[in-house]
């Protein structure tokens, strides 16, 4: 029955062709409309590291106090001497602190130009903390991370770009005139959101570079690339930048279970009041840490444009449900001498409703088809509106297909319920006389 009543309701559409093109269109454009709004969303909020984001926290310690909080929050990055402390005491799994660099490449080619790469540098915990896989060899090691070591772990990016995609470990880069041996290559990853750096304005973009050795950076003085936000004034130097309340590192810590995470927040508070013992804060603790998805929601890394656009675009939406419910309403009534007549032949009000109900999904359908065109369309054009490093990340792939396709036929579906129970209470009798 259902490929009988398939080929009934294509005859249907057949003999009312602009009536059914003003459906299909008016669906496709709430479709690609959402859709495409949808597409951008979903890149943003994503979750960078689902299998493991709910064991990656980010903990913040408040040495500002409360003179200079914002809605009782602490500063969203750490100093020097709380993230060295925190790194020494190595309460959580495993820990980084973090901060961004950047370098000129020197090419041993002297033809070539050098230019310019940028990176973290981090602790070789780093690593296996984010689950970063890796092409060609390894991190530096705690070896690396002791003594301060001059190596480096590149991306394959960058690899392609200096040595061919060569197995590059153990040959040496030139940055800014000092040479770095290369200890591991990066397989492909680019996690978008970046979620272990959220602090330092890189949400979204290209995919670093390298990873250098975070005392090697502290040794040779390397400035941050990112944020620096000081409550006063620090003392002159490099020396005086480290001791004073400035706050510029990132931290990021494993806590696998839900007893680590309650005693790293006893370990913080602790921290906390060894620095009062010592005179270096007055007030009570308030520190945080955070899981990355309410990390990336404290940081409102998904741009409010894309909330209110997707609002917007299923709002408009349910305009053009509104709409197709009116134009299949009049349809299936102008049926109802055929209907009549299907009725006093012996069909139940049951086959009525599943001769409509498939014929609202075959409109459905070819609206959800040329929805796919429009949403492609909407997302070739989706930079011209949103930043441009978010724009890249929306596309059509399969599931975006599977979903536009489906919230086409099931939108469509519901909204032809009313007009199919309509039809199905038709009063055969009525009809016969009628006509």
């Amino acid at each position: 029955m259902w490929g009988y009543f398939a080929g009934l309701s294509w005859r249907s559409l057949r003999r009312t062709p602009a009536l059914t093109a003003l459906m299909v269109v008016t669906i496709a454009l709430g479709i690609g409309a959402s859709m495409t709004s949808f597409a951008v969303f979903r890149a943003a909020s994503g979750d960078p590291i689902p299998w493991k984001s709910h064991q990656l926290f980010v903990p913040l310690i408040d040495l500002w106090g409360p003179g200079q909080r914002r809605d009782d929050e602490p500063p969203d990055a750490l100093s020097y001497t709380d993230a060295t402390a925190l790194m020494r005491a190595h309460a959580a799994k495993r820990q980084s602190a973090l901060y961004p660099v950047g370098f000129s490449l020197i090419p041993e080619d002297a033809s070539r130009s050098p230019f310019t790469v940028e990176g973290h540098a981090v602790f070789s915990e780093f690593f296996p903390m984010v689950d970063v896989r890796f092409r060609y060899g390894t991190s530096w090691g705690e070896a690396g991370d002791e003594q301060h070591l001059a190596q480096a772990v590149i991306s394959s990016g960058l690899n392609d770009k200096v040595f061919g995609g060569e197995n590059s470990v153990g040959r040496e880069i030139d940055l800014d005139g000092t040479r770095f041996r290369v200890v591991g290559v990066l397989d492909d990853w680019n996690p978008q959101p970046v979620f272990y750096d959220i602090a330092n304005g890189n949400s979204f973009g290209e995919p670093d570079e390298l990873f250098i050795p975070f005392g090697w950076a502290i040794d040779h003085q390397m400035q941050t690339q990112g944020n620096n936000n000081c409550s006063t004034d620090s003392d002159p130097g490099w020396d005086g930048f480290l001791r004073s309340s400035c706050v510029w590192i990132s931290m990021l810590v494993e806590l696998p279970a839900r007893a680590d995470v309650e005693a790293y927040r006893r370990f913080l508070d602790g921290y906390h009041r060894e620095q009062q013992a010592a005179g270096r804060f007055d007030w009570a603790p308030n520190n945080r840490l955070r899981d990355i998805p309410a990390w990336l929601e404290y940081e409102h890394v998904v741009p409010d444009e894309s909330r209110v656009s997707m609002l917007i675009a299923f709002g408009f939406l349910l305009v053009c449900l509104f709409n197709v419910i009116g134009l299949l309403l009049a349809k299936f009534m102008r049926r109802a001498p055929e209907i009549g007549v299907r009725r006093a032949l012996g069909a139940s009000r049951g086959r009525i409703v599943q001769q409509f109900v498939i014929e609202s999904g075959v409109i459905g359908l070819a609206g959800g088809l040329l929805g796919l065109a429009f949403t492609a369309l909407g997302l070739a054009g989706v930079g011209l509106i949103f930043d441009p490093e978010i724009a890249r990340l929306a596309k059509l792939d399969s599931e975006l297909v599977l979903a536009t396709v489906l919230l086409a036929v099931i939108a469509t579906v519901l909204a032809g319920l009313f007009p199919t129970l309509r039809a199905a209470q038709v009063r055969p009798a009525w009809q016969l006389k009628a006509n």
